[in-house]
């Protein structure tokens, strides 16, 4: 890989950024209420696929040394975090607001509906900006019919079992930032799931997230839409519930505490969706 090659996707990665960054601006200013919720979602989901795209074919063809790939990682989920506002980017967390009563049957519906829709974009947006042929990496993709193989590096349930656990850390990060100062709250979670992605990559891909995976590893060969389902949809499915079930009701059951609800922000700003 050329020097010319990764700034092509980093120039790839900042358009991305700045693009859904104008929506959710223009959304913060034109629309009220539950409408600049949904377009945050959608613009926010949109922004985090297109990014893992890009850096998901980076990774494949480029061959990045580890460290420039790490960096590249965690950089990419600080900017993700701070310009995400309450967008969840996850299905779970539209769940989870449902589940806890802060949100409404309809709009967790919508929110999800949304995160999907704007899976099904960055899609079309990766493959029209490989399109272009702006770099060696893109030509040589494009040359493939932007086909991508087996994500899998491990057995179903291997695979299945690393997405649960990724899920179950990022849930208790969430769970516990808001006991950091408000400047390392992002930096502390992007190292969280920078780790996981070194600890599971090579295993299934590191997901964790249901949208994120159905954008950028369904299409790939190697298994069926039913195996995928089972690996990234019930895999981080099982780790948020398992997580929340842990800190909120057996812990506190077994020291004598009563449950104590969480300090989510984006759980709690789920409410303007009623």
């Amino acid at each position: 890989m050329t020097d010319s090659d990764l700034y092509v996707s980093l120039a790839v990665l900042g358009a991305a950024v700045l693009l859904s960054e104008a929506v959710r601006r223009t959304a913060a200013r034109l629309f009220p209420g539950a409408h600049r919720v949904y377009l945050l979602e959608a613009a926010s989901t949109f922004q985090l696929c297109c990014c893992t795209h890009e850096l998901k074919l980076l990774g494949e063809r480029a061959r990045l040394g580890l460290p420039v790939g790490l960096t590249l990682t965690y950089t990419m989920t600080v900017i993700h975090l701070l310009t995400f506002r309450e967008a969840t980017c996850n299905p779970s967390g539209a769940l989870e607001g449902f589940f806890r009563g802060t949100s409404s049957t309809r709009a967790a519906v919508v929110v999800i509906a949304c995160q999907f829709g704007a899976a099904v974009a960055a899609q079309f947006f990766a493959s029209s900006v490989w399109s272009l042929g702006l770099s060696d990496i893109h030509i040589r993709h494009q040359r493939f019919g932007f086909r991508c193989f087996d994500p899998l590096g491990g057995t179903l349930l291997e695979a299945a079992a690393v997405e649960l656990g990724c899920a179950f850390m990022v849930q208790a990060a969430a769970m516990h930032v808001h006991k950091l100062d408000q400047k390392l709250r992002a930096h502390f979670v992007a190292a969280v799931i920078t780790a996981l992605v070194y600890t599971g990559g090579s295993i299934s891909g590191a997901v964790f997230n249901p949208v994120l995976a159905f954008s950028v590893q369904f299409p790939c060969s190697g298994h069926t839409y039913l195996e995928y389902c089972f690996v990234y949809w019930l895999g981080p499915a099982l780790g948020v519930v398992s997580c929340i079930l842990l800190f909120e009701k057996i812990i506190p059951f077994l020291s004598g505490t009563s449950t104590i609800g969480l300090d989510i922000p984006a759980v709690q700003k789920r409410k303007k969706t009623q």
